[in-house]
């Protein structure tokens, strides 16, 4: 039996007291749903503690979506390991589509802030993934092998299994557009056998590979129906507590 993970990417969204709204109502919603399911928010920065204070009664975990490779030092407007972790952190998001096309983040970073994630016994949630001029251009496969072999370079086998790999289709991010089921187990199967590659297949099979592509409750049970979809990165629908609880409901009843 697989044990889902729905996390929630708010992305620059939900200040302290709209996170303090939207996590009440998702703690009701929640305690409707029996506990097969793991479940984790990524707020901002600025509520990252505010939301660690207020699921420490709950079994929702707290992450962060982005994070330093280096220890601290003059690196204005970033945030070290350490710190997510003084602050309740116990997953982060790493290589977001948004963070790697606006704000250059390369394979080379996504790999050295994974490592800096294990070292302080935080999971990377690292996202891969490709454009729809990529794609179109039949190169996503080799795309995403390159991105996926890059981020584990230099990981061990029992760390990558502490690793949650994220799908990204980009073109169906923001845009109402979805990757069909066909098309996400397609890549999902892709990322698994590059890790058995890399690795063997127990500990592929071990990784959850995510699907983060305008996932909502009209889509959620096709996708998550996938042999290879062992849950999902959820951008706007994570904003309303009745969708992504419906969301979760939807990963229980396929658990």
């Amino acid at each position: 039996m697989r044990r889902f993970l729905i996390a929630g990417n708010w992305k620059m969204n939900c200040g302290p007291a709209d996170a303090a709204e939207l996590l009440e109502g998702l703690k009701e919603k929640k305690a409707e749903v029996a506990e097969e399911v793991d479940v984790l928010v990524c707020p901002p920065f600025v509520s990252l503690s505010m939301s660690v204070n207020y699921l420490h009664d709950t079994d929702i975990e707290v992450g962060a979506q982005n994070i330093h490779f280096e220890e601290n030092g003059a690196y204005t407007g970033e945030v070290s390991a350490s710190m997510l972790v003084e602050a309740g952190c116990n997953f982060v998001i790493i290589g977001h589509s948004e963070r790697r096309e606006y704000f250059g983040e390369t394979d080379t970073t996504v790999n050295k802030k994974a490592k800096k994630a294990l070292e302080h016994n935080i999971v990377p949630v690292v996202c891969v993934g490709e454009s729809l001029d990529q794609r179109k251009a039949n190169i996503h496969f080799e795309l995403v092998k390159n991105q996926v072999t890059a981020a584990f370079e230099g990981i061990s086998d029992t760390e990558a299994l502490d690793i949650v790999i994220a799908y990204e289709p980009i073109w169906a991010i923001g845009t109402g557009e979805t990757a069909s089921p066909e098309q996400a187990q397609e890549m999902h199967a892709h990322i698994r056998s590059i890790l058995a590659e890399l690795y063997d297949q127990e500990t592929a099979d071990g990784i959850r590979i995510l699907y983060g592509g305008s996932m909502k409750p009209g889509n959620a049970e096709e996708l998550l129906g996938q042999e290879d979809v062992d849950g999902g990165l959820i951008g706007g629908a994570s904003l309303s507590a009745d969708s992504f609880a419906e969301i979760i409901t939807i990963a229980e009843k396929l658990s």
